[in-house]
C-alpha cells in the first residue's frame, strides 16, 4: 500500500460538472479544486492508496498556485481561500477565486458540455445571465450550518463532514450571518437559519437523531411540534411556505424564474385544456400559469405539508393540489388525460425516463423544463427529443453566485 499520497505540477485544462477543475497526468483525468483552467498548479493526489494506478481518474487537492489565471481573485470566503490549509477550507462557495464574469463563462462551458453529451448537437448553451449587479455576496436567505460532538458550529469543510468554525458567512444574508454568529450551546446535528420576506430571522435547531429505530428518507426532527409558516412574495403574490420548507435560497430567485416561465408561456396556454405543475412545491409555476390564462391547473408535490400551502396560496385560481410523487400519479392517470402546458421543476437528479415518458403520454402541447443541475437537464432533454420534442429556448440565470450552481428555463415544443 502507498504510504503517502504524491504531489504533482499539474496544467488545468477545463471544468467539470460539480465546481472541480480538469487537467491530466499520463493520461489519466485528475479533478482538481480551487483552480482555474489555463493555471498551473501543485496538488496532493488524495486516493493515491492501493489500487489507484489501476483507477481510471484520481482526485486531488490544491496545495499551490504555480502560475495564477488572469481571473483569480482574492476568495470572497476568507476560511476558503486556496492559501489556507487544504483540510481548513470550506465548502459552498467552489468558485469564490473567480471573477464573475468568468464563473458565468465556465457555467455556460459546463451546461455546452453536458449538452453535447446528453441532449444531442444543435443545442446552443445560452449566456449565464446575472439577476443583479451586485459582488455575489450577501445574498443566501437560507444557511445550514453543523454541530459537532465538541460544541463546534460551522459549515462543513469541502467534502468533508468535518465542522471548520469560520468567523464570516460572505453568501449570507446579513442578518443570517449575524444570527449564526450569535449561536450557542446548540445540541450536535444541524441548525438551519432562514429569512423568510418579513426579513426576521428563525433559527431552526435539527438535534442528530438517535441512531436506533431510524426511518430512510424521514427529514422532520420527531416531536419538534407543528412546524411555523412564513411567507414570501414572488411575481406579486403572497406565499406560505414552512419555514424549514423549500423556497429558492436568493432573494430575487422566485421572481427570476416565475417571470422567466411566464415569458414562454404567453400566448401558449389554451384555457380549456388542463394544465400541470409538477414537483410544484407551494406553487409558484401554478401561479404563473394562472396569470397566463390557465383555469384549469393541477400541482402535483410529494411533500404533504408543501401542497396544504399551495391549496391555500393557489386558492383564487381553484387550482388542485395533489400530494403525491410525480411518477406514481402520472402512472396513475387515465389514457385519455391530455394536456395544455406541462411545467416540471425536478429535484437536482432530474425528472428520469419513467416520469418524462409519463409527461409524454400526457401528449401536452408545450413543455417548460426548470432546471437546477445542467447534466440532470441535458439528460431529460435527450429524452425528450427522441420522443419528438425541439427544444424552442433556453435560458440560464446565476442564482448561485461564487458556486457552481445556476438555473435553467427551457421550453419545449413538436
Amino acid at each position: 500500500m502507498t504510504a503517502s499520497p504524491h504531489v504533482l505540477d499539474l496544467d488545468i485544462t477545463g471544468i467539470a460538472h460539480g465546481g472541480t477543475f480538469i487537467a491530466r497526468h499520463e493520461g489519466r483525468v485528475v479533478f482538481v479544486p480551487d483552480a482555474i483552467p489555463g493555471e498551473r498548479v501543485r496538488v496532493r493526489i488524495t486516493d493515491a492508496a492501493e489500487g489507484a494506478d489501476s483507477r481510471r481518474f484520481w482526485r486531488a487537492e490544491t496545495l499551490e498556485v504555480l502560475e495564477a489565471s488572469p481571473h483569480r481573485r482574492t476568495h470572497v470566503w476568507a476560511e476558503a481561500d486556496v492559501s489556507r490549509p487544504p483540510e481548513e477550507r470550506v465548502g459552498g462557495a467552489d468558485l469564490g477565486h473567480i471573477d464573475l464574469a468568468e464563473q458565468r463563462a465556465l457555467k455556460r462551458l459546463v451546461l455546452q458540455e453536458a449538452l453535447d453529451k446528453f441532449a444531442g448537437a444543435g443545442i446552443d448553451a445560452p449566456a449565464v445571465e446575472a439577476v443583479d449587479d451586485g459582488d455575489g455576496t450577501g445574498w443566501r436567505t437560507r444557511v445550514s450550518l453543523h454541530v459537532d460532538d465538541d460544541g463546534r458550529i460551522g459549515p462543513y469543510a469541502a467534502r468533508s463532514h468535518r465542522v471548520i468554525d469560520v468567523a464570516t458567512l460572505p453568501l449570507a444574508r446579513p442578518a443570517v450571518a449575524a444570527a449564526a454568529a450569535a449561536l450557542r450551546d446548540q445540541k450536535p446535528g444541524r441548525v438551519d437559519l432562514v429569512e423568510p420576506g418579513d426579513g426576521a430571522v428563525r433559527v431552526l435547531p435539527r438535534p442528530q437523531a438517535p441512531q436506533h429505530g431510524r426511518r430512510r428518507g424521514v427529514r422532520r426532527s420527531a416531536g419538534r411540534g407543528a412546524p411555523e409558516t412564513v411567507f414570501e412574495l414572488a411575481g406579486g403574490r403572497r406565499f406560505a411556505v414552512d419555514a424549514a420548507g423549500f423556497w429558492q435560497v436568493h432573494p430575487r430567485a422566485a421572481d427570476v424564474l416565475s417571470e422567466a416561465v411566464g415569458t414562454v408561456l404567453q400566448g401558449r396556454v389554451d384555457p380549456d385544456t388542463t394544465h400541470f405543475d409538477l414537483y410544484g412545491g407551494v406553487g409558484l409555476f401554478a401561479a404563473a400559469l394562472g396569470a397566463h390564462g390557465a383555469t384549469d391547473i393541477i400541482t402535483v408535490e410529494s411533500d404533504r405539508r408543501a401542497t396544504e400551502h399551495a391549496t391555500e396560496n393557489l386558492a383564487d385560481l381553484g387550482v388542485q393540489a395533489v400530494t403525491a410523487r410525480v411518477d406514481r400519479f402520472l402512472a396513475g392517470l387515465p389514457e385519455r388525460t391530455r394536456a395544455g402546458v406541462v411545467v416540471m421543476d425536478p429535484p437536482r437528479a432530474g425528472a428520469g425516463r419513467s416520469v418524462v415518458e409519463g409527461v409524454q403520454a400526457l401528449d401536452p402541447e408545450h413543455i417548460v423544463y426548470v432546471a437546477c443541475d445542467p447534466v440532470a437537464l441535458s439528460r431529460d432533454l435527450g429524452t425528450l427529443r427522441g420522443l419528438g420534442w425541439s427544444v424552442d429556448s433556453l435560458r440560464a440565470f446565476d442564482l448561485f453566485p461564487h458556486s457552481h450552481h445556476f438555473e435553467a428555463v427551457a421550453l419545449l415544443t413538436r
